[in-house]
């Protein structure tokens, strides 16, 4: 008896994640290395990447400095520069690689992390937590927890009226965002306008400041993991690209692997506004920017999309700080610079869309 033959995989899938692969990523690679060494060396007392290097080069072993010049580059990079470098990266990829995936699951290009209600969760969440005075721990704790309980709601609303189906999904996510949008402004509502309500308003609009180092490892962990997660199932993407039926037909588990990626999706857009407040457009814009220098096969785009969102936060991180005195959220950053890019791809990318 004969063995079944496999089922070909379409070419544009199956070739998609080796062009370019060896050129781009590396690119890509030194840009966030490179962004990362301007933005370690950037502040009120800057350093050349030169002595960025040396301090590193001296911790791994290598007596590059002296012991005075060490401890003043310590106190300086990796007591305060560092976890916001960190913080930048890792919200940076993970924002862009959910919504990369988003709009790879939902099949629209338009699609960003907050599709589901995740982001508007977890801002009720942390208003809710320095609302009743909670640590900075709790805050974060609420933030993230809520943000899993809204999407949870746009499921159960999915499921209850429409089988789990994409447009269900879509409008339950609507739906969610809605309730906690205003529960959130009950929540402004309430608060104290003097002290309260001014803390709730510039958290929400995004910012790195507060981040210390334990917080950045913290999350480095999950963020790690879901990120790896997502990439890896780039191809299983693809074929959901092309259609529920087809996919199938290839073998893929649809429904689990559209759940599975919602839900690493999900936590990695709840542990970011947990970290760093709201920061909009990255989740939007960097897909397009990644899908117009690699293409659409979402084994390379996923990748890619994760180190372009580390060096946009990055360097939208380094504008908060240098254009005034005072810091700017880095939200209003994000939004400020989203809105021109997206313009740029906007001509390019609409072809794909019709």
């Amino acid at each position: 008896m004969t063995r079944p033959l496999a089922r070909p995989v379409p070419p544009s899938v199956a070739d998609t994640p080796r062009r370019g692969t060896l050129t781009l990523l590396p690119m890509l690679v030194l840009l966030l290395v490179a962004t990362a060494l301007v933005a370690l060396g950037s502040g009120r007392y800057p350093l050349s990447a030169a002595d960025v290097l040396r301090f590193f080069a001296s911790a791994a072993g290598w007596p590059l400095l002296d012991p005075e010049r060490y401890d003043l580059l310590y106190n300086l990079l990796v007591e305060i520069r560092l976890p916001r470098v960190l913080a930048a990266i890792l919200v940076g990829a993970a924002l862009a690689v959910s919504g990369a995936a988003f709009q790879g699951v939902f099949r629209n290009p338009l699609v960003s992390p907050n599709l589901l209600g995740v982001l508007s969760g977890a801002a009720f969440g942390a208003a809710a937590g320095m609302l009743f005075g909670g640590s900075w721990l709790l805050v974060q704790a609420s933030a993230f927890g809520c943000g899993l309980i809204a999407v949870a709601v746009a499921l159960m609303i999915a499921r209850a009226f429409g089988q789990g189906s994409l447009v269900m999904l879509v409008l339950g996510g609507i739906i969610s965002g809605a309730l906690f949008a205003a529960l959130l402004s009950v929540i402004k509502y309430v608060a104290d306008p003097y002290n309260e309500l001014p803390a709730i308003v510039i958290w929400l609009m995004g910012s790195l400041a507060s981040v210390d180092i334990r917080d950045a490892l913290w999350v480095s962990i999950p963020m790690g993991g879901a990120i790896v997660a997502l990439c890896a199932a780039g191809r299983w993407l693809d074929a959901l690209a092309m259609g529920d039926d087809e996919a199938r037909s290839l073998g893929v588990p649809v429904t689990a692997v559209r759940y599975v990626v919602i839900g690493c999706a999900t936590l990695l857009g709840a542990l970011t506004v947990s970290l760093a407040g709201m920061i909009g457009w990255v989740g939007l814009i960097v897909p397009h920017v990644a899908r117009l220098l690699c293409g659409p096969g979402h084994a390379l785009l996923l990748p890619a999309s994760a180190l372009l969102g580390a060096s946009f936060l990055l360097a939208a991180d380094l504008l908060a700080r240098a254009l005034t005195d005072s810091e700017i959220p880095i939200g209003i950053v994000t939004e400020l610079l989203g809105i021109p890019v997206f313009l740029l791809v906007l001509r390019r990318a609409r072809k794909g869309w019709s």
